[in-house]
């Protein structure tokens, strides 16, 4: 049982841990306090501008004087892990209503699915602004907001999917022997719907990134002095000519890492790697079985 995909789906996937572990390690790694205001190193270049690249500032300063490398990693471990949180608990919500929407049906499949359409009606960055206005600016905040807009696109596509594959013969076979609806919708139908919504949920933690930095952007999320990609891109925003790499250096990182998401995401839905591994991993029932070991009658 292997887990294969594309050389572009490897070397996106080896960014993300590098980004990310950098951005844990970051005391072990590169020991600068991130909030540590130095007024003899106002809007100091980058290294590579003034010949000290692996000494001072590498990244250079902000307008406080404080060191731009340490604050992306900051910035990095909290964008990053908030809209991953976010995604994850989308993907939970979501497709746990796709599973019931589309073997229930009826009156719970109408009802469900015109949730979803009134959702997804609307811009998600406007609902997600919405909601974060509503409740105090912080990390969870921002979390809540992007998961409570994004579940529905999990919800559609689990849905669909499980309208497809609930007359198949395994599941004829499951419910023949006795298998209760739960267990039959839980145990085998799920396993089958979790490379759709893996491979979904790599592409929209893009999304979430973007959707991340723009509410912090605002000043919805996490509040300073805690440093984030989108609050070091607004406050960086009034020196974009004299100082540009204050905003211009969070805002490659955002598109860096939401950009390898993306083409981790659309590695994993063209290989088919994800459907391979559950398909071997899963415990549903195969075609002509009711179990591992056991031949239907």
């Amino acid at each position: 049982m292997t887990l294969t995909i594309t050389l572009k789906g490897k070397l996106s996937a080896l960014v993300i841990v590098l980004v990310l572990a950098f951005s844990v390690l970051a005391p072990l790694v590169y020991p600068v306090d991130p909030h540590g205001v130095n007024l003899d190193s106002l809007r100091e270049p980058p290294g590579i501008f003034t010949g000290h690249l692996f000494s001072g500032h590498p990244l250079g300063t902000d307008q406080e004087g404080r060191d731009i490398l340490s604050r992306l990693l900051e910035g990095g471990k909290i964008s990053i892990s908030v809209s991953f949180l976010a995604a994850l608990f989308a993907m939970t919500v979501g497709v746990s209503v796709g599973l019931v929407a589309g073997y229930r049906g009826g009156r719970t499949d109408t009802a469900l699915m015109a949730l979803c359409d009134l959702i997804l009606a609307f811009p998600s960055l406007l609902l997600a602004i919405g909601v974060s206005v509503v409740l105090p600016p912080g990390t969870f905040t921002v979390m809540l907001a992007m998961a409570s807009v994004g579940w529905a696109s999990f919800a559609r596509l689990i849905r669909g999917h499980v309208l497809v594959i609930k007359g198949s013969q395994f599941v004829d076979a499951a419910r023949a022997v006795g298998a209760s609806g739960p267990r039959i919708l839980w145990a085998h139908i799920l396993p089958q719907c979790m490379p759709l919504a893996l491979t979904l949920m790599a592409v929209k933690l893009g999304g979430y990134i973007i959707t991340e930095a723009s509410l912090s952007f605002l000043g919805l999320g996490a509040q300073p002095p805690v440093a984030t990609w989108g609050s070091m891109i607004s406050q960086g925003m009034a020196y974009i000519y004299s100082a540009p790499w204050i905003a211009v250096l969070p805002g490659l990182a955002i598109a860096l890492v939401a950009f390898c998401f993306n083409m981790l995401g659309e590695a994993l839905g063209d290989s088919g790697a994800a459907t391979n591994y559950w398909a071997e991993a899963a415990p549903a029932l195969r075609p002509g079985k009711v179990g591992p070991d056991r031949q239907t009658p």
